[in-house]
């Protein structure tokens, strides 16, 4: 709904995998159906085509006959879009007979709408008249007001491109239209409507009015236009956040580093040791407080959309509940008792899913908090499992926040018999965050150093790194006797040897300038000590790196 649609493929290629594992037809063909839509929206008719009709295949043998219509009307479309009317009109029809055999009103209305929409294309001027005639009635007996106004607008223009003499009937048609989009608020219906009153007064010779609505038209677009634009802004100050507190990281290195330096040069002659080592002390806190501040940022931009994606279906379904409420209290003014028992049992669901989306943003939120707020010190019982795979799906996002093109498989391998056990949540939170981050910056790096595969021919290359190399994290928990082992590991290129024993003191980094503190892993190394835990590493040259965190369970 955000028009973010690489974000939404990988998640929608990602549930149909899972839907595969588990032979579930009902999610296999909702996500085949959804990434067919995706491909639509991008204008890649041809990939769409393919995943509807994977999808009808399995709507038909599952005797889903809602489902089916609405993959034959999407196969219609795509054949419009490519110039294929013949078929189109075809699968059309057989959405339409099916929506009329299994009395799916909406769904009819959108074939009927459809063929309209092809028929004139084929410049079957009263075909398309009928269909969009048909359309109109249906939507206006379901109390379809969006739905109505849009074939409005068709007719309008149909009335306009033919040049028939029933400009007047076109007036009132569109009157009725923009009562509508002024009743729902619609700003992209009022400016189709505005448009296409546009063209009637030009073809009528009524130039004042038809730059009136021209100038109206181009406001709302304006409009529109902004919307989006704010959208946009709002992502890049995020992102400029976080770069603002990796370049605060950076330069409070720079500061700790030359204040080291002075420090060794006062201890050598002996006087002001006391002053310096505090001023040191202070500003090593500062440090750290940043290195928490830039892992924050990074955690805030990947969860960012998170939060506006609940938001926006409690938008959409109060909207929608307002609509439904004005027809309630018509029915209950006319007597349908029914109907209106029937409307106002989907305003109660409406409302249920208001409240679990509200649900889900809220625990968004207080999930970003307790990351965000002062640790308190206090262990308190916590499902080690479920941190971890929150923060594993954390990191993941907010790497693609930063880098839309990069996508890594994740896998978790989770021991249910651990239960809970007593740690500071906030702390070792902080400590998966951080060796999340590391490995998906590894195989982050060895995806972009991937160009040639071994084994070819000298200076023959390949197109794509994702031809070579499949970047994987993954982290795993298991129950000994006595403690709780979580391993994060991956897939990069490994840690050199002549550095091993160099990654857990303080400042120390292969990231490049304005990348990285040094502190994360000195940080994470203090958190697992205090817990009197073990935190170590295995490592292999070009084969991956893992971490291997030792809990006790008293």
């Amino acid at each position: 709904y955000l028009g973010n649609y690489n974000q939404a493929l990988d998640f929608f290629l990602k549930s149909l995998a899972i839907a595969n594992e588990a032979d579930d037809w009902i999610s296999k063909s909702y996500c085949l159906n959804n990434i067919g839509l995706i491909y639509f929206e991008s204008e890649d008719y041809n990939t769409a085509l393919d995943y509807f009709n994977q999808s009808l295949v399995l709507r038909h043998n599952a005797g889903d006959e809602w489902g089916e219509a609405g993959c034959l009307d999407n196969i219609g479309l795509c054949y419009f879009k490519t110039l294929q009317l013949d078929a189109a009109i075809q699968c059309c029809g057989q959405s339409l007979q099916i929506a009329k055999a299994i009395r799916d009103s909406k769904g009819e209305g959108n074939s009927l709408m459809h063929l309209g929409n092809i028929n004139k294309g084929k410049n079957y001027y009263k075909d398309a008249l009928s269909y969009y005639k048909q359309s109109l009635a249906l939507r206006k007996k379901i109390g379809d007001k969006k739905g109505e106004a849009e074939v409005i607008v068709l007719l309008s223009e149909l009335y306009t491109d033919e040049d028939k003499e029933l400009s007047d009937e076109a007036f009132d048609l569109l009157e009725d239209a923009l009562k509508i989009g002024n009743d729902i608020k619609s700003n992209d219906l009022l400016a189709k409507i505005h448009f296409a009153f546009y063209k009637v007064n030009k073809k009528k010779d009524l130039f004042d009015a038809a730059l009136f609505h021209l100038e109206t038209y181009y406001k709302l677009e304006k409009e529109i236009h902004k919307s989006v634009l704010n959208q946009k802004i709002l992502n890049l100050e995020i992102s400029h956040r976080v770069e603002k507190s990796k370049q605060e990281a950076e330069i409070f290195k720079l500061r700790n580093v030359e204040l080291a330096s002075l420090y060794e040069e006062i201890k050598i002659q002996k006087t002001g040791v006391e002053s310096t080592l505090a001023e040191l002390k202070s500003t090593q806190a500062q440090l750290i407080q940043s290195e928490k501040m830039a892992s924050l940022g990074e955690l805030t931009a990947g969860i960012a959309h998170e939060i506006q994606n609940p938001l926006n279906f409690v938008n959409n379904f109060s909207e929608v509940n307002q609509e439904m409420i004005d027809d309630l209290q018509q029915e209950l003014k006319s007597g349908n008792v029914e109907e209106a028992i029937s409307i106002s049992n989907d305003i109660k669901e409406n409302e249920e899913k208001i409240n679990h989306h509200g649900k889900r943003a809220d625990a968004i939120v207080k999930g970003m908090l307790q990351h965000s707020r002062a640790s308190t010190g206090k262990k308190e019982a916590t499902d080690i499992n479920a941190l971890a795979d929150q923060y594993l799906r954390l990191s993941y996002q907010g790497l693609r926040a930063k880098d839309k093109s990069f996508v890594a498989t994740m896998e978790t391998n989770f021991d249910e018999t651990i239960g809970q056990i007593n740690v500071i949540p906030q702390d070792i939170g902080r400590v998966l965050l951080n060796l999340f981050n590391n490995a998906f910056y590894a195989v982050t790096e060895r995806s972009r150093n991937a160009v040639s595969q071994p084994g070819l021919p000298a200076g023959r290359q390949i197109s794509s790194n994702a031809d070579l190399y499949k970047p994987l994290v993954s982290v795993s928990t298991k129950k000994s006797e006595n403690s709780v082992i979580i391993t994060v590991s991956d897939n990069g290129s490994g840690i050199p040897q002549k550095i091993l024993d160099k990654i857990f003191q303080p400042f120390f980094t292969t990231k490049p300038t304005g990348e990285g503190t040094g502190l994360g892993l000195s940080l994470s190394y203090d958190i697992i000590k205090a817990h009197g835990g073990e935190i170590k590493v295995e490592t292999k040259q070009g084969e991956g790196s893992g971490f291997i965190i030792q809990l006790p369970v008293a």
